[in-house]
Parts: structure tokens; C-alpha cells; sequence
């Protein structure tokens, strides 16, 4: 009779927890991690490691030699995703790129199929011990994979973006879009840290603070599709260069996790960038424009208080050009102010006297005080 492994009887119990939770299972699934890593382990058990100092060997150089064992089970779909796996930008190790490759297969409904192409392979006792191993030993790997068929029958719907921290841990980041128009400066402070960028200051009155997006503290991941994981100091401004004029997604991560808390992999980052710059502090919360300005709800739609300069005609078409002489105009004026409504629609810019129910048509200097 053989021995019973420990390691087996732990996923079964990681894959009861899955069955037992809501479908389909994505990254912020509480039992998708510990599942993640007891495979790993399993993976790991029993590795064959070269001697005389070579570079230590994981699972994913495996993984990444399926294609080249003339096997008759080889198949397509396999091959496809090492090769995704070894053109994503934001991995630097095996390690990320073995994680990689299992929250892949995890998707694609894959990962029995490929662990079995890897139990088969013809060179399997090159890489495992069959003493020490999963893999290798057919008493365990035979239950294992009837485990992976289990798992193959779920659904996963993982964010394969979000994999700029695969190398340092299972554990992922919250990530947001920040999506702004173009404009001169953004107001975000850059700094660069081992091949990440971190938001250390947003400027006050600045785009990224009325947008109320982003937070000091949180690592710039892409801009516009184009990944800064690895980035060199200035590559954010040379991308935002390319794209001037041009409307911008950020891809952020997070600094605060699911729970509220710290993301655990950002701490010796932050460590640093506090000692390297005392007044950096991390921002828990956005600043309120509700507090700042005096706005007012009517008839459903929400007004704001704006002294108002003036008018002047423009005629009836012009594009924003007209703005350039129409204010210095209004302004030349000098006409004593006068507190009203704002109101912006899809096609006209509406001003109303506070007493007053009447609206008009006019030019402003847009500008709440």
C-alpha cells in the first residue's frame, strides 16, 4: 500500500473550498490563491537541480519544452499559450511566468491537459526524482491529475493583465483604469524604483485630482495598452510624448488591497521611497470636490455657484477658438459680477440668476470661486 502524500490531500481540500464558492471564480476569490499555491508546491516537489552552480530550475523550464517532445498527444492550443506566456512584457522570472502560464491554462479550461502532457513527457525522470516527487512517482500523479480534471470542469475568469507582481507573489494587486483627456499636464508626480513607477505627489487644482482617480502611492502599469513593468527612468513621459494630443487610459495599481489594507509586495518599496523621501505619505482618500465648491441640485441635474462676468456675441458658429477673443471681451467689460447657476448640456452652456428662474445662453470665464 502506498503512502499517503500530504500535499494531495491539501489541494483536494483547496478544490472543495472552489466547488463550494460562487462561479465563476476571479482574482479576488478568497480560496484562489491558497489553491495557487499548494499546486505550486506540487510542481516544485521533487525537481532535479543541476550541480556545480548552475541556474536553479523550476517548473515553468519545463512547461516551456512540451512543444519540442514528439509526443502524438501534442496539441496547438498548448504551444499558443507558452508563447503568450513568453511574450508577456510584464514577467521577468520562471517563477512569473510558470504563474502565468497556470492562471492561462486556468481560463482556458487547459491545465489537465497540459499537466498530463507534462507527466508524459518522455523526459519526465530527467527533471523529477521518483522518490521525491508528485509527478515523477505514478502512485501520486495518477490522483493528482483526477484532481486537475476537477478543476478543468470550473469556471475562472482571471484578469491576465493583472500579472505585473506574478514574480514576486501569488498574492495579486487591486488594479483601476484611469481614463482622462488630453490636456498639458496631468499633475502626477513620478517616481521611478526598480523598474516601477510610483505616483508620489498629485498636484492640487491639477487634472488627476479633479478627475479623483488616482492616489499617491499607486504604480503606474500601463498607459494606453503599452506596459511600464520594468520601465527606465523617463519612459512614462517618453509614452505620454507619442500620445500627445491624444486621449489616455492608465492602467493603475493600487496600493490598498481588497481588505483596506497595505498590498503586502509594495512594502519594501515603500520602504524605500520613504527613506528616500520624508515627505512622501501615502493618500487613503480622494479629495471631495463637494467640498470645495458650492454646487446645487435642480430639477434633477446638478448646478454649480460661478460668478458670472458677462457676454458677448460670437455669432452663430465657431468651434473653441471663438474663447480666445470672446473672454479677453467679456473681461474688457468690467461689469460687476453677479452669482448664478452653471449648467453644462451636450450642446450649450446655460447660466441662471440664483433669484431668478430664467436662463440664458453665454461665455464665462468658467471659473467657481
Amino acid at each position: 500500500m502506498s503512502a499517503k502524500e500530504p500535499l494531495l490531500g491539501t489541494l483536494k481540500v483547496c478544490i472543495l473550498n472552489l466547488q463550494g464558492s460562487s462561479s465563476p471564480h476571479k482574482d479576488n476569490s478568497p480560496h484562489l490563491q491558497p489553491f495557487c499555491e499548494i499546486l505550486e508546491m506540487i510542481l516544485r516537489k521533487g525537481i532535479k537541480q543541476p550541480v556545480l552552480g548552475f541556474k536553479r530550475k523550476d517548473y515553468w523550464h519545463w512547461l516551456e519544452q512540451l512543444p519540442n517532445q514528439e509526443t502524438p498527444h501534442s496539441m496547438p492550443h498548448l504551444s499558443m499559450m507558452i508563447e503568450k506566456t513568453n511574450s508577456c512584457q510584464k514577467l521577468l522570472t520562471a517563477q512569473g511566468r510558470g504563474r502565468y502560464f497556470l492562471r492561462l491554462a486556468l481560463n482556458g479550461k487547459l491545465l489537465a491537459v497540459a499537466l498530463q502532457q507534462l507527466v508524459k513527457s518522455p523526459r519526465m525522470s530527467e527533471w523529477y526524482d521518483p522518490l521525491t516527487s508528485i509527478l515523477g512517482n505514478e502512485d501520486f500523479s495518477e490522483p493528482f491529475l483526477s484532481l486537475m480534471l476537477v478543476v478543468t470542469e470550473m469556471n475562472f475568469s482571471l484578469d491576465m493583465q493583472n500579472s505585473s507582481f506574478l514574480d514576486e507573489s501569488w498574492q495579486l494587486p487591486v488594479c483601476v483604469t484611469y481614463d482622462t483627456v488630453p490636456c498639458r499636464e496631468l499633475g502626477m508626480v513620478l517616481r521611478y524604483l526598480d523598474g516601477r513607477i510610483f505616483i508620489i505627489d498629485v498636484l492640487p487644482q491639477s487634472q488627476a485630482e479633479v478627475d479623483e482617480v488616482v492616489l499617491v502611492g499607486d504604480v503606474i502599469d500601463e498607459i494606453n495598452g503599452f506596459s511600464l513593468r520594468n520601465a527606465c527612468n523617463g519612459q512614462a513621459g517618453t509614452v505620454l510624448q507619442k500620445l500627445k494630443g491624444k486621449p489616455l487610459s492608465f492602467r493603475l495599481i493600487r496600493w490598498k488591497w481588497h481588505d483596506g489594507g497595505m498590498y503586502k509586495p509594495l512594502l519594501p518599496y515603500l520602504k524605500i521611497l520613504r527613506e528616500k523621501i520624508p515627505r512622501f505619505q501615502l493618500q487613503h482618500e480622494h479629495v471631495q470636490k463637494e467640498k470645495k465648491e458650492d454646487r446645487s441640485l435642480q430639477g434633477g441635474r446638478l448646478l454649480y455657484n460661478l460668478r458670472y462676468l458677462g457676454q458677448i456675441s460670437v455669432g452663430k458658429y465657431g468651434g473653441k477658438e471663438v474663447l480666445d477673443c470672446g473672454i479677453p471681451m467679456v473681461l474688457e467689460k468690467c461689469l460687476p459680477p453677479q452669482v448664478v447657476l452653471f449648467d453644462v448640456k451636450e450642446t450649450e452652456v446655460f447660466v441662471q440668476g440664483k433669484a431668478s428662474s430664467k436662463y440664458g445662453t453665454c461665455l464665462t470665464n468658467n471659473r467657481a470661486e
